[in-house]
C-alpha cells in the first residue's frame, strides 16, 4: 500500500508543518492579548469574593457548608478536638477566677444519664406523652389558699411506658389562670429517679392550671452539652479583607484551629477577650474591614440521636395530669389558729418568683411597685434630663425600637448603620433624652459590622461618666449559646469589673440587666440555641452580677409565665410590661 505521504513527495509533510507555525505565529499577539485581558478581569472582579460564604476559607468549611442536613449518618459524630486549645485562650485566670469559675460550673451542673456503651434508643428515652403528674393534696386536703405553695408530682416514662429510673430531663412549669389573666413560673425540682416536684406558690384568688412541659429528655440534654464543649465552631463567622481592588474573605472565631493556615490574632488589648481570623492568602491582618455572621456547620449529630430533636414529639410537648389539673384558689387565711396549724406542718422549701401576671400585668415581688407608663408623655417624663446607654444584642435593640417608635418626640439620627445592627441614637430634644443603642463585641452573629464598630461592653462602660442622669441597660446572653460556658464567664467578669469600676466613679448611675428569655425550638434550633443553652448562661449570670448594685429584669420568667408563645424577639405585649418594670426601676414611685 502507498501512503498519502509518498503519494504527494516526500517535501509535503515538512512544508505544511511550516505553515501551520507561520500562521499560529501571526495568532500569537491575540492570544497573549486575550490572556492578559483575562487576568486583569480576574483582578478587577475579586470583590465578588465579599457576596460569596467564606470561599477562600478552607475546603473543611466549604464541603460542610454545602450540606443541607443536620445531621450525619449512624454511627459516632466526626472527631473535634477544638476544645483542647479553645480552653488555653485569653489571659490565664487569676486563682480566685479560677476559683469562682469552678463554682459557677458547680452551680449549673446538671444530671448525667447512667452511661451506656451504646446510644440509648427512641424507645427508652423519656416520652411526654406517656409521663403524667398529679397535684398532691395540701396537709391531706384538697384545699389551697393565697400564700401557700402548690406542689405537683411528675413521673417520667419511656416510649414503651415504662418508668425512668434516672433524671435529668428539662422540664419547666408554670401556673396560669387565663380568666383572670394571670400566670407565674414554677421551680422545677429534680429527684433524678425519674420523679420531679413542681413548685408554685399561690399569688391569685380564683382558678389555677398547672401546666408541665418537657423541653428536652435527658438524653437529648447530653448531645447538647456535648456539642457545646467539642464544637464551637457550630455557629462560624467570616471577616472581609480589603486593599484597593483587592479582597478576600476568611472564617473567623473564638477558636480556630491553629494549624489549618495562618491566624490573625485580634484579642483586645484591654479586656484580653481572644478573637481569631484565618489569615488570607494574599492581604495582611490590618486590612479586615467588617464582621459578619458566616453561618451554621451542619453534619452535627447521628440520624439516632436526631430522633431526639422532634417537634411535637419530645421538643416542648406537654406533659398530661393523671388526675385534675386545675384548682381553685381561697382567699388568703386570716384566721390565726389556721395560720398557726398550717406553719406547722412539714413542706417543701417555698419557692418566690420574680413576679407574676395578673390581669395581663407583671407584678413584681421584689418590693418594687410596678407603674404602668400607657402613654408617651408618662415615659417622656420619667425619662427627661437623662442619657440610656443600651448594649448587647437584639433582645435589648428590641427595647431601644420600642421607645423610639412609642415616644414621638424621640427622633432617631440616621447613622448610617446597618438595618438590625446600629449603633443606633435617638434625641428627644424637647425633654433632654438621649437614647443609645450599640451590640456587643464578638461573637455577635449579625449582619455586616463594620469592624471599626466592634466595641467591648466593658470597654464601652469604662468610656462613661456616670451618674444620676446615667441609665446602663445590659442584654448578653443569646451569641454565647454555642461555645463552652468558661467563655461566657470571662466575659461576664470584664463586664463585671467595668460597672464595679463605674458604680465607684459614679454610685449615681443606674444600671439594669435584662436576663435571657424562652424562645421557639425545632431539632435545627435546638442544636444551636436551645432553652437550655440559655437556662445555663442566665444561671450564671445571676450568680455574677447578684452582689452588684444592679437590677435585673427577669425575662426569663416573664416569657414562661406568660400565655404567648415562646419566641427570641417576645411579643409586644411582653416588651410592654418589660419596659414598664424598666421605667419603674428608672423613676420609681415616692
Amino acid at each position: 500500500m502507498v501512503t498519502a505521504e509518498r503519494a504527494m513527495g516526500p517535501g509535503h509533510g515538512r512544508h505544511q508543518g511550516v505553515t501551520v507555525c507561520r500562521k499560529l505565529s501571526r495568532y500569537a499577539p491575540i492570544f497573549l492579548l486575550l490572556a492578559l485581558s483575562c487576568l486583569v478581569f480576574l483582578l478587577r472582579n475579586m470583590h465578588t469574593l465579599e457576596n460569596l460564604s467564606c470561599h477562600t476559607a478552607s475546603t473543611f468549611y466549604l464541603l460542610q457548608n454545602s450540606i443541607h442536613s443536620a445531621f450525619s449518618a449512624d454511627g459516632p459524630p466526626p472527631p473535634y478536638h477544638n476544645h483542647t486549645f479553645c480552653n488555653h485562650l485569653g489571659l490565664e485566670p487569676s486563682p480566685e477566677e479560677a476559683l469562682e469559675e469552678r463554682y459557677l460550673l458547680d452551680s449549673i451542673a446538671w444530671p448525667e444519664p447512667p452511661p451506656h456503651s451504646a446510644p440509648t434508643p427512641l424507645r427508652q428515652t423519656s416520652d411526654p406523652v406517656h409521663s403524667l403528674f398529679a397535684i398532691l393534696p395540701n396537709n391531706g386536703r384538697r384545699e389551697w389558699h393565697v400564700g401557700e405553695q402548690l406542689e405537683a408530682l411528675v413521673q417520667m416514662h419511656d416510649f414503651q411506658g415504662r418508668p425512668k429510673r434516672y433524671g435529668g430531663d428539662f422540664l419547666v412549669a408554670r401556673l396560669h389562670s387565663p380568666e383572670c389573666g394571670a400566670g407565674a413560673a414554677g421551680q422545677v425540682v429534680d429527684h433524678r429517679n425519674g420523679f420531679y416536684s413542681a413548685l408554685f406558690p399561690l399569688l391569685w384568688e380564683g382558678s389555677a392550671r398547672v401546666e408541665i412541659t418537657l423541653v428536652h429528655p435527658s438524653e437529648a440534654v447530653a448531645v447538647l452539652r456535648r456539642l457545646r464543649e467539642e464544637r464551637p465552631d457550630r455557629v462560624y463567622f467570616k471577616s472581609l479583607f480589603r486593599s484597593g481592588f483587592l479582597s478576600e474573605t476568611t472564617v473567623c472565631n473564638v477558636c480556630l484551629p491553629p494549624k489549618q493556615q495562618p491566624l490573625c490574632n485580634y484579642t483586645d488589648l484591654h479586656t484580653g477577650e481572644p478573637w481569631y481570623c484565618l489569615k488570607p492568602k494574599m492581604l495582611g491582618c490590618d486590612t479586615r474591614i467588617n464582621h459578619a455572621k458566616g453561618g451554621y456547620q451542619k453534619h452535627l449529630i447521628t440520624n439516632k440521636e436526631a430522633l431526639l430533636f422532634q417537634s411535637n414529639v419530645n421538643i416542648k410537648v406537654i406533659i398530661h395530669a393523671s388526675g385534675p389539673d386545675r384548682i381553685n384558689v381561697l382567699p388568703k387565711k386570716t384566721d390565726k389558729a389556721e395560720i398557726e396549724s398550717s406553719s406547722t406542718k412539714p413542706e417543701s422549701v417555698k419557692f418566690v418568683p420574680s413576679g407574676y401576671y395578673y390581669h395581663g400585668s407583671w407584678r413584681p415581688l421584689s418590693g418594687i411597685a410596678l407603674r404602668q407608663f400607657n402613654d408617651s408623655s408618662a415615659i417622656a417624663q420619667c425619662l427627661r434630663g437623662k442619657v440610656l446607654h443600651m448594649y448587647g444584642d437584639s433582645t435589648v435593640r428590641q427595647w431601644f425600637e420600642y421607645l423610639n417608635a412609642f415616644v414621638p418626640e424621640l427622633n432617631e439620627f440616621n447613622l448610617h448603620s446597618p438595618k438590625n445592627v446600629g449603633p443606633f441614637m435617638a434625641v428627644d430634644s424637647k425633654h433632654n433624652i438621649l437614647l443609645k443603642y450599640r451590640c456587643h463585641g464578638p461573637p455577635i452573629r449579625f449582619s455586616t459590622v463594620s469592624a471599626n464598630e466592634l466595641r467591648y461592653v466593658a470597654n464601652e462602660l469604662d468610656g462613661l461618666t456616670g451618674g444620676p442622669d446615667t441609665v446602663v441597660v445590659l442584654s448578653i446572653w443569646a451569641h454565647f449559646s454555642t461555645f463552652p460556658v468558661d467563655i461566657y464567664i470571662r466575659r461576664l467578669r470584664h463586664i463585671r469589673r467595668a460597672l464595679v469600676r463605674l458604680l465607684d466613679r459614679a454610685p449615681g448611675t443606674l444600671v439594669v440587666i435584662r436576663s435571657a428569655n424562652f424562645q421557639v425550638l425545632d431539632q435545627e434550633v435546638s442544636l444551636y440555641n436551645s432553652d437550655w443553652f440559655s437556662l445555663q448562661l442566665d444561671g450564671v449570670l445571676r450568680a455574677m452580677f447578684k452582689e452588684l448594685d444592679v437590677l435585673l429584669v427577669d425575662a426569663w420568667e416573664m416569657t414562661l409565665a406568660h400565655h404567648l408563645p415562646h419566641a427570641l424577639h417576645p411579643p409586644p405585649a411582653i416588651v410592654k410590661n418589660m419596659i414598664d418594670l424598666f421605667l419603674s426601676y428608672t423613676c420609681p414611685e415616692k
